[in-house]
């Protein structure tokens, strides 16, 4: 009962920090939308877009149409993403509409800005970056945020790229009405926040891949695993122009542990050839696992 009961209890925390987060990326959004997209009249990507378009296209009531979207969109995330992503969208779907409101009544008729391409660019910076911090806590603002998650799941598409290319079709979608130029400015706001969603998503995933050669490699493997905590792999090679056979090691670690890692190596052997890689993405044991430790005889 006991173990059960603190399993209960730190699941809840983790709900409720996701929550905070989710509020938080999600005011964010409805600041970016009240002081640059609305006093601008900016066409919108979107749900909100694609509302538009049906409502221009089939006269169907822009509400009626988000509605009956969103609530399909949902069904759709409960169904492909599970439960607790279903419930913390369900969340954010019931608090941006309030945050909006409350954000307009705080701005009224205050304007920042009236360059059509600042709030492109400011919008989308801010839209990039609370959508981010959304999908990062395992959320979705709802409706076409949805779709690019599934797609990511089911076929490794990354969301950004899926997110543009939606938002980008919806945008040309209303061209016919919207006007060639609001269209472009819309565009402009697409890809920025296309960009900065990259990045939040990224943020703290990209790790260094180090290859190191050198005589002492038994040392040098040691010292990486005892004093940086990270796993080691030993290749063999030939040396090219000597062709003595030999061993490199390769590990992986975070960015602010290479300047450690080349002094360590350093007082090893002054000597020792690096090689050093950024990488992408890191899944496994001590970064998208948590670390296992194990006792080999010696």
């Amino acid at each position: 009962m006991g173990q059960t009961g603190e399993k209960d209890q730190k699941s809840t925390v983790r709900l409720a920090a996701k929550t905070a987060v989710i509020i938080a990326g999600l005011t964010v959004y409805a600041l970016g939308v009240a002081l640059f997209i609305l006093p601008m009249d900016m066409i919108a990507a979107g749900t909100t877009g694609l509302a538009l378009v049906a409502e221009h296209l089939w006269g169907i009531p822009l509400p009626g149409f988000v509605a009956a979207f969103n609530i399909a969109m949902f069904l759709l995330g409960w169904y492909e993403l599970g439960r607790e992503f279903a419930l913390t969208t369900l969340i954010a779907t019931f608090y941006y509409p309030i945050a909006l409101g409350q954000v307009q009544r705080m701005v009224g008729d205050y304007v920042l800005t009236e360059d059509p391409m600042l709030c492109a660019v400011f919008a989308g910076l801010m839209i990039g970056f609370s959508l981010g911090v959304v999908i990062r806590a395992g959320a979705s603002t709802g409706g076409l945020d949805i779709p690019p998650l599934v797609l990511k799941k089911r076929f490794g598409v990354p969301v950004s790229a899926s997110l543009y290319v939606i938002d980008f079709a919806v945008l040309l979608s209303q061209m016919a009405f919207g006007g060639g130029e609001r269209v472009l400015y819309g565009l402009v706001m697409v890809m920025t926040y296309t960009i900065v969603l990259d990045k939040v998503l990224m943020m703290g995933v990209r790790q260094v891949q180090v290859k190191i050669i050198s005589e002492r490699y038994e040392e040098i493997s040691l010292a990486v695993q005892e004093k940086l905590d990270r796993g080691t792999t030993l290749l063999h090679m030939e040396g090219g122009h000597t062709r003595r056979p030999s061993m490199a090691v390769l590990t992986v670690i975070s960015g602010r542990e290479l300047a450690r890692l080349n002094d360590m190596v350093n007082a090893i052997d002054d000597q020792a050839f690096m090689i050093v890689n950024q990488v992408g993405e890191v899944r496994g044991r001590g970064f998208t696992l948590k670390k296992k430790y194990e006792q080999f005889p010696a």
